[in-house]
């Protein structure tokens, strides 16, 4: 019912009290309060809308919270954006440590230990990443398999979804007839995509190889590469993910890895699936398997070799 104010002078010139209005109930404001503290937006405004469906009186009251609310995460992603902006090189690193073992298929069938180590900067306008691994077999006192690789790539953003990005990589593989094989590449990426949940990106641009093989020869290449980048949270203890050329996943919890590197000589393929299951703290397990495909190895070698791995992984 509208009121006027000369309806309220007459009421109170009247001797009659106005009606007080109704509080928001306290199991309403405890939701909302709830919703708050989990950090989630999306559960915020979903349980916002229910309450002032609810709750049609209080809509002042609510909108009041959800305004406090949004006031306090404008000055929280202020304040993470001066921390980005005033942090030394050696500050705000992020990264993983992995430890386990794998099973192998290909060029040799057995059992072996892997490890590995990604570490990523995020700053306002570049984005730095490294990733190491390692994967190391022996069978009846010889070494079957003596696998190394590392990767740096900047990352430079001109908007949220444009960036350039920069890749140097080492590479060493005696199985696959190589002692070493170093690529520098350069290109464009771009984001299709990106949520709290769900993140796709591409990225593509030319590349250099220089291969020494085990046999003392060497030869370097002008190629390709092509990256692919995918990651998926299914629930909050469960993640999937898939990068292809080489665009190392910044989040920590899982990943699928594809790379693709042509050159008129052998064209290289690596594809890394895997899912990660939280245990306890930053301690995950992860359940990974990859292929490696070269199409023109050394005589005597198998093109294609697979990798199952079991690993725990740490989070930093």
């Amino acid at each position: 019912m509208y009121r006027t104010a000369w309806t309220t002078a007459l009421i109170g010139a009247a001797g009659l009290s106005t009606p007080a209005v109704a509080a928001l109930p306290e199991p309403v404001k405890a939701m909302i309060d709830a919703a708050i503290a989990s950090g989630n937006k999306q559960d915020v405004l979903a349980i916002v809308k229910i309450a002032k469906t609810t709750n049609p009186d209080d809509v002042a009251e609510i909108d009041s919270m959800l305004a406090d609310y949004n006031h306090n995460q404008a000055k929280l992603a202020e304040a993470a954006l001066r921390e980005k902006q005033e942090a030394g090189f050696f500050e705000n690193w992020k990264g993983q440590g992995e430890l386990g073992g794998f099973r192998s298929t290909g060029n040799t069938r057995n059992l072996g230990l892997s490890g590995g180590i990604k570490l990523v900067k995020d700053a306002v306008k570049w984005r730095l990443n490294f990733q190491a691994r390692a994967d190391y077999e022996r069978n009846k006192g010889k070494t079957t398999r003596d696998q190394l690789s590392a990767t740096i790539e900047p990352n430079y953003k001109f908007d949220q979804k444009l960036y350039a990005y920069g890749l140097a990589q080492f590479e060493r593989d005696r199985l696959q007839g190589f002692s070493a094989r170093y690529t520098i590449s350069g290109g464009l990426g771009y984001e299709l995509v990106k949520t709290s949940d769900l993140r796709l990106a591409i990225k593509a641009g030319p590349a250099f190889r220089v291969t020494n093989f085990a046999s003392g020869k060497s030869e370097s290449s002008l190629a390709a590469l092509a990256g692919l980048d995918f990651d998926w949270k299914i629930a909050d203890n469960l993640k999937f993910s898939q990068d292809a050329g080489g665009t190392w996943a910044s989040d920590a919890q899982g990943y699928t890895s594809a790379v693709a590197i042509i050159d008129s000589d052998n064209a290289t393929f690596q594809a890394t699936s895997a899912l990660d299951a939280k245990l306890i703290g930053s301690l995950s397990a992860r359940f990974s398997y990859t292929i490696e495909h070269e199409t023109n190895p050394p005589v005597g070698r198998f093109k294609t070799d697979t990798l199952s791995r079991a690993s725990l992984v740490y989070d930093f």
